[in-house]
């Protein structure tokens, strides 16, 4: 496409399109972030979520940035769901986009097998369907020493580079360096003392949330071992409906005490509960819905800012503009230079510092109210796989929850602030909890068998999904559960035992730490490797389901070499062939991974 075509189109505005898709809300990040930097070659963007833009309005775009995250096993974010579905039709012309360029970001994980897949696919076919893929594809890794900034900031550049390249600067215009100020996404007005102000937290009133009862609120594990694993159970005034593998959605709210400290560190005390309006400004930078419009620094930081997260570097590009010490802008200046990234590294990432307490060391920041969106991360809503069943627990969500808690290097424990907040929740508190869908669906087919694989706390959706499965008369269940200790973390395992005891559920259960010393450390893979014969009547002649839940360490990469094992030996297959019929399990939803990292 020729840089006539461009101008022909409008072009000369200097706009472009960034869409992301998302599930924790680092999409979206990335997206503001690339947004920013856009305006440094005079540049406007629209940014929007994908689950918001009209799919049919693509074809009249002439340049679009794709910003995608990974779920699952290498499935796209639900707000992707819908425009990759109108993607994928089959009767799309082959020059449907053939006036369009577009680039993509994708943010992975290398722990997981595909990583970056969703981001990949999509270059794939949106090129398939005549577009120009004009910048390379950039891969941001979590695993990198700089998180997803590893990769972001070089590709960043990289596309302005190209936009430069196709749309020269304007007559007179300069590109503005990286280290100008941005402008304040919102705009603040101080409200009177004496003007009464009612306006309810959007959360109140969001329809998708419901008023939910704290009616339990358990230790699992034992009192003497090292982690804490809570059994909560909600109840709700409102008939809600979910399905197994769906999630709740739950707003956390920080400590009191230590937001009063936070509040004192930046000097904010004697102001924190004077109030203001909000209002955004900068159209190009995304907004969390559910901040109200008048509202105070403390409410602010106790619900909708987070300042225990670790700080990327970008935070800190951001914090030097604010800086009035010397010794401390120097120290600033190499945390954000490349060569001294593994500074960067030691001193954030490696022993997870907050930015709470990066700003007790930088004293002299002096932050203006306008930048707090833009220097502090949106405190998100976490989201939590709901462990129980509807039809057996009617007007209840039952959470498994590991209450974050850890040792680095420093001092301080670290902790998680929602796990924190939900195991300081007396029985009898109301909150607000959104149901939203998973990644899953259970056969419609009851006589198909469904092998559960979850160790840990992966055992949540399992839960739900064995629960649901005996209510509806389902015995086809097979449940690989592993833990340390038989005694001290089997979670829910009476539930198991019962079940299994009724002829209802083959429980597998591996306890790591109670084999003696010498002998090898049995985990689910393990099992599963012992239980070849089975599995291949389960998953080759009954064209059984196997979810996979839990951490994304070793055990899914494992367990998939087991099910390839399974189907080489049980089906008489090449390694190949073996291969294949795995992935055409995934393919075909049989094989479901839902792990984090």
């Amino acid at each position: 496409m020729s840089s006539s075509n461009h101008d022909e189109h409008g072009i000369d505005e200097r706009t472009l399109l960034i869409l992301y898709a998302t599930e924790t809300g680092t999409a979206q990040d990335v997206a503001d972030r690339i947004a920013r930097e856009c305006r440094r070659i005079h540049f406007q963007c629209r940014v929007k979520s994908m689950d918001e833009y009209p799919a049919s309005e693509l074809i009249n775009e002439h340049f679009v940035v794709f910003v995608v995250s990974t779920t699952g096993s290498g499935a796209e974010p639900r707000t992707m769901t819908a425009l990759w579905a109108t993607l994928l039709r089959a009767d799309l012309p082959s020059d449907l986009f053939e006036d369009m360029d577009f680039a993509v970001f994708g943010l992975g994980d290398t722990a997981y097998e595909k990583f970056c897949w969703p981001a990949k696919k999509l270059s794939r076919r949106l090129e398939s369907l005549g577009g120009r893929e004009v910048c390379a594809r950039g891969e941001g890794d979590e695993q990198h020493m700089l998180g997803i900034d590893g990769a972001l900031d070089p590709w960043i550049e990289a596309l302005l580079d190209t936009l430069l390249h196709l749309y020269p600067l304007p007559a007179g215009s300069d590109k503005l360096p990286s280290s100008s100020k941005p402008l304040p996404r919102v705009s603040v007005t101080d409200i009177s003392p004496q003007t009464s102000v009612d306006e309810p937290d959007p959360v109140d009133v969001d329809g998708r949330y419901h008023d939910a009862a704290l009616t339990r609120n358990e230790r699992m594990t034992s009192d003497d071992w090292w982690q804490d694993v809570r059994h909560f159970e909600f109840s709700f005034k409102d008939d809600i409906h979910y399905r197994p593998g769906d999630v709740a959605v739950i707003h956390p709210v920080a400590e009191e005490s230590e937001v009063e400290l936070f509040l004192v560190t930046m000097g904010w005390a004697s102001i924190a509960d004077e109030l203001f309006t909000i209002r955004q400004v900068a159209s190009d930078q995304t907004f969390p819905d559910y901040v109200p419009e008048v509202t105070s620094l403390r409410t602010l930081f106790t619900r909708y800012l987070d300042f225990n997260a670790v700080p990327r570097r970008s935070f800190f590009q951001l914090l030097r503009h604010f800086i009035t010490d010397e010794l401390e802008m120097e120290r600033l200046d190499e945390f954000c230079s490349e060569e001294l990234a593994d500074e960067l590294y030691d001193y954030t990432t490696k022993v997870k510092r907050t930015i709470y307490e990066v700003m007790t060391e930088f004293r002299s920041a002096r932050v203006p109210r306008e930048y707090v969106f833009d220097l502090f991360p949106p405190m998100r809503p976490r989201q939590f796989s709901i462990a129980s069943s509807v039809k057996r627990h009617p007007q209840e969500v039952h959470l498994c929850i590991a209450i974050v808690r850890y040792r680095t290097k420093l001092k301080v424990p670290r902790k998680g602030v929602c796990t924190s907040y939900l195991a300081n929740l007396p029985v009898g508190s109301s909150i607000r909890i959104r149901i939203q869908r998973g990644l899953f669906t259970l056969p419609t087919d009851k006589s198909t068998p469904v092998i559960c694989v979850g160790p840990g706390t992966g055992i949540a959706p399992m839960r739900a999904i064995i629960e649901e499965r005996i209510m509806e008369g389902i015995k086809h269940n097979t449940l690989y559960f592993g833990c340390r200790s038989a005694s001290k973390d089997q979670h829910y395992g009476s539930e198991w035992v019962a079940h299994a005891q009724d002829d209802q559920l083959v429980y597998r259960a591996a306890f790591s730490r109670d084999v003696p010393e010498g002998v090898k450390r049995p985990y689910v893979q393990d099992l599963l490797a012992q239980d070849k014969e089975r599995l291949w009547t389960l998953i080759g002649e009954r064209k059984g389901q196997v979810i996979i839940s839990g951490s994304s360490n070793k055990m899914p990469a494992a367990v998939r070499t087991v099910l390839r094992e399974v189907a080489e030996r049980g089906g008489e297959m090449s390694a190949e062939d073996a291969a294949e019929y795995v992935s055409v399990m995934e393919r075909d939803g049989r094989l479901v991974e839902e792990c984090w990292s």
